[in-house]
């Protein structure tokens, strides 16, 4: 790589930027180099910057416990995004959010530029289970979790994929429950309460595939992945898909 674009890459300075730097000299390997065009090796090559050494990192892997009122985007106009909530050093390696989460919904947030990990995650044929902590209006019952896991008709008549419910308290003002899904369709969790006459009062992501939201993160906040974590995300073999039973 060059050094001018290993030196934007790894730091908050532009391509221009690091060009002038490196003009005045910049140590590589205790050599001073002058030259924008040479050639960095990424991994062993130790470049000094302002006396630290620059570390250069191919993907960057971060759990965010989503707040509310903001969006599963990486730019917009009116709302507050997960990437403007990102200190400026996080925003250098261009992440993006692995699926989406309604503007209300909080929780699990996966960010990557690994381009490859996050199709696998979210590809419809991977059948990745997210899991969801829901509060509803109303009362949960047995017959709503045969219901679940069966599938639910929507209001535009599409049937969801088999998933799971599991029912923590219930009575006629509120009730509290895990939903585990498959599928990513817009408002779905919603949707499908709304279909057995419920109204979803609070929802949030704790769980992605092999990744669960970090108890100890507090809403609005951010971490890099524990390599353990990153590991897990790229087994082949992720949560499976709920069973649907006879």
């Amino acid at each position: 790589m060059r050094l001018d674009k290993f030196i934007s890459t790894t730091t908050t300075l532009s391509r221009a930027e690091a060009k002038k730097i490196i003009k005045k000299g910049i140590l590589i390997n205790n050599i001073l180099v002058k030259s924008p065009d040479y050639k960095v090796d990424e991994i062993s090559d130790q470049v000094i910057v302002n006396g630290e050494r620059l570390v250069y990192q191919k993907y960057v892997y971060i759990m965010m416990n989503k707040p509310g009122n903001i969006i599963s985007a990486t730019e917009d106009k009116k709302d507050t995004t997960v990437i403007d909530i990102l200190n400026e050093k996080d925003r250098l390696f261009k992440p993006f959010p692995v699926g989406r989460l309604d503007k209300d919904t909080e929780g699990l947030m996966l960010l990557t530029n690994d381009g490859e990990l996050a199709h696998k995650l979210i590809s419809p044929k991977k059948d990745v289970i997210k899991k969801y902590y829901v509060e509803v209006d109303g009362e949960l019952k047995v017959e709503h979790v045969t219901i679940i896991r069966d599938g639910v008709v929507l209001e535009d008549g599409y049937k969801t994929k088999c998933a799971t419910l599991e029912i923590l308290t219930s009575n006629t003002e509120k009730s509290k429950a895990y939903i585990s899904i498959t599928e990513g369709k817009f408002h779905q969790v919603k949707r499908m309460f709304e279909a057995v006459e419920m109204y979803v009062l609070y929802l949030k992501r704790i769980r992605m595939g092999n990744l669960a939201l970090d108890s100890d993160l507090a809403l609005g906040a951010y971490r890099p992945l524990t390599t353990e974590e990153i590991e897990n995300l790229k087994k082949k073999k992720l949560l499976m898909k709920p069973r649907r039973y006879p």
